[in-house]
């Protein structure tokens, strides 16, 4: 498929909008009515400190919304005013937030259902209105939707729309795109299917891993083993590592995705020379500007001296979770919970997801006389939800 071509026709479609339906000023009022919070804007006035009682709360200074997600929200919560009473589907979580997404099942706001990964689109019919997240969609399910009649309501985000241009621009001058991601994450679908050949890596392990194969130090078996799922199809190792471009989904951790491009272009290097680097390699930054915001503010924030540190954001998010991968490069002993119902205050308790792993109940978790706390959040949690946390935590120190 040409992707652009049909991206274009999309755009100009009478059945697409990407601007919502409220001026910015009414947008900003409404998520402000709904998700901002007197108690965090004057700790922000603060200079992002609060004590009460023994308890000493230091927020990162950066954290929580970002204004893609802020977008996204408002147009999801528009397009129901505009479409009171159509039948509105959405592709996936509009954000990895459950207070959000639960706002907007009780909106009647339908969500497509998926088993092993596989979407179910038969429910959608001609004229339904058909939200796409923050995160976008892949443009095989916008062009199902746009097949069907539907009105697409596009959220995604500009800064993975970036990234999108970026993976075309790899495939326009024949360059297999090496995207930093999780490849069953939904921006990751999505920007692969931008592509034309692609290789999906985790991480730096995954990166060298690559780098000595395209050295000629790898077994062909094991690698086709190893990215069997994270790979276009017909991927061929020996073929399609030679020219190479370095894209990323958005919420990836900053320094890593900047090192596995560094890898890369040494590779290329070593292996062409420097006069023929150009043509074996291409990187542009797609770094997105708030998650970079927000993993600088957490690694001023592991500099402090604190007792524990709570990271707040859903489970599934991944820009939350490389919040708390900060955390653990400094050993503080954190916690991350995608909720304030997550702490007990009769209890002293609360119940969170240790990185890799199944939730898990600590019990006693505030420890007794004065104690400083770390406090973040991910893009995708609104201030109120921190702000409830922060009350739990004080009511547990009272």
């Amino acid at each position: 498929m040409d992707t652009q071509a049909f991206r274009r026709s999309l755009h100009h479609s009478d059945r697409y909008n990407r601007r919502g339906f409220d001026s910015p000023t009414k947008r900003a009022q409404a998520l402000e009515e709904a998700y901002q919070s007197d108690l965090i804007s004057s700790i922000r006035d603060n200079g992002f400190t609060y004590t009460k009682g023994r308890l000493n709360i230091k927020l990162a200074q950066a954290f929580g919304f970002c204004w893609g997600v802020e977008r996204a929200v408002a147009m999801a919560y528009e397009t129901r005013r505009h479409y009171p009473n159509e039948n509105i589907w959405i592709t996936n979580e509009i954000i990895h937030n459950p207070s959000v997404n639960d706002h907007l099942r009780k909106m009647n706001v339908k969500f497509i259902s998926a088993k092993n990964g596989i979407k179910d689109f038969s429910l959608v019919s001609n004229g339904d209105v058909v939200i796409l997240p923050a995160f976008g969609a892949t443009v095989q399910e916008m062009k199902l939707l746009h097949e069907k009649g539907c009105h697409i309501i596009d959220t995604t985000c500009p800064w993975v729309s970036k990234v999108w241009h970026t993976v075309e621009k790899h495939k326009k001058h024949v360059f297999t795109s090496i995207i930093h991601g999780k490849f069953k994450h939904e921006e990751t679908l999505a920007t692969s299917s931008f592509a034309d050949k692609y290789l999906v890596v985790l991480d730096l392990e995954e990166a060298n891993y690559v780098s000595e194969y395209i050295m000629g130090r790898g077994n062909r078996k094991e690698f086709m083993n190893k990215f069997a799922k994270a790979c276009s199809n017909g991927f061929d190792p020996d073929q399609d590592l030679d020219r190479v471009g370095v894209a990323n989904q958005t919420t990836m951790l900053k320094s890593e995705t900047e090192e596995i491009g560094k890898v890369f272009e040494r590779t290329m290097l070593k292996k062409f020379g420097p006069e023929n680097l150009n043509s074996h390699f291409l990187a542009f930054n797609t770094i997105c500007d708030a998650t970079e915001e927000r993993q600088d503010a957490m690694f001023s924030l592991v500099d402090e001296d604190l007792d524990i540190l709570v990271v707040i954001g859903g489970f599934n998010s991944s820009n939350t979770t490389h919040l708390q991968e900060i955390a653990i490069t400094k050993n503080i002993s954190s916690f991350h919970i995608d909720t304030p119902e997550r702490i007990s205050v009769e209890e002293n308790s609360i119940l969170h997801k240790p990185l890799g792993s199944d939730l898990e109940l600590k019990k006693n978790f505030l420890p007794s006389g004065k104690i400083n706390v770390g406090i973040t959040s991910g893009a995708s949690t609104p201030d109120k939800v921190v702000a409830d946390v922060i009350e739990k935590l004080v009511d547990i120190a009272s």
